[in-house]
């Protein structure tokens, strides 16, 4: 038997050079984020990288459009919804109340529609459609308030029930009664309301709905009026009645 004694050397380690690779490379990125947390990152690049990966890795889903894909298609039509005449007699009250010119209008209910009456004496030049300065601006302020709602507008023109001198423009009681609706439509277009205005020129075929009870001279001021009549519903009001 051998006398020779064999030493256990147990497990066997890495090798040495490991340790020394293993301390560079911890050396390496500790420098590196070192590097990186001294260094100002641009906010704007950054927000672009995260969305381009946002959307290559997550892409947002296309909204589908109800719009229409045939060559021939009627245009939608977008309209403002009629407002409550109730409110709306409130609205145009606070609106004219202390005006010079519109603090003689008079409001009313004509069925379902509301009516506001215009003294055409206070608007216009005697015997014409010409409308005085004055005038012009109480429109304006009336034109603002009615530009924001939806409702169906029409206007229409009266007169007293007696006869043109003859020495006007105007031949008629009617053709004087359509031109003076037609410039009130024209300063409510000025003053912003878009949709179709419906004129009417009825001269004094309306005379005998005044009350009776007032003398002739304050039905004849009377008469010579210009209603702005606001029906309860939307529309263009072409070919309307």
């Amino acid at each position: 038997m051998s006398d020779e004694v064999k030493k256990d050397t147990g497990p066997s380690g890495p090798p040495v050079w490991m340790l020394s690779l293993a301390d560079l490379i911890s050396l390496l990125l500790t420098f590196f984020v070192m590097l990186f947390a001294m260094s100002k990152v641009k906010i704007d690049r950054w927000d672009e990288v995260v969305d381009a990966l946002s959307q290559s890795i997550k892409p947002s889903p296309k909204e589908e459009s109800d719009e229409p894909k045939a060559s021939l298609n009627i245009p939608r039509v977008y309209r403002k919804p009629a407002m409550n005449l109730d409110y709306l007699s409130a609205v145009i009250d606070d609106a004219i109340d202390d005006n010079p010119v519109l603090g003689d209008a008079r409001m009313s209910r004509d069925a379902d529609k509301l009516v506001i009456s215009l003294p055409g004496d206070i608007l216009f030049v005697s015997g014409s459609s010409d409308m005085t300065p004055k005038a012009k601006q109480a429109l304006f302020v009336l034109g603002g308030v009615l530009r924001n709602i939806g409702n169906r507008i029409g206007v229409q023109g009266h007169t007293d029930p007696r006869p043109l001198s003859g020495r006007g423009q105007y031949a008629s009681n009617w053709e004087l009664s359509l031109a003076r609706a037609g410039a009130v439509a024209n300063e409510l277009k000025r003053s912003g309301y878009t949709d179709y205005i419906n004129i009417y020129g009825f001269a004094a075929s309306r005379y005998d709905q005044l009350p009776a009870l007032l003398d002739e001279n304050a039905r004849f001021e009377m008469a010579r009026r210009v209603d702005i009549v606001i029906e309860p519903h939307s529309g263009s009001g072409i070919g309307g009645t």
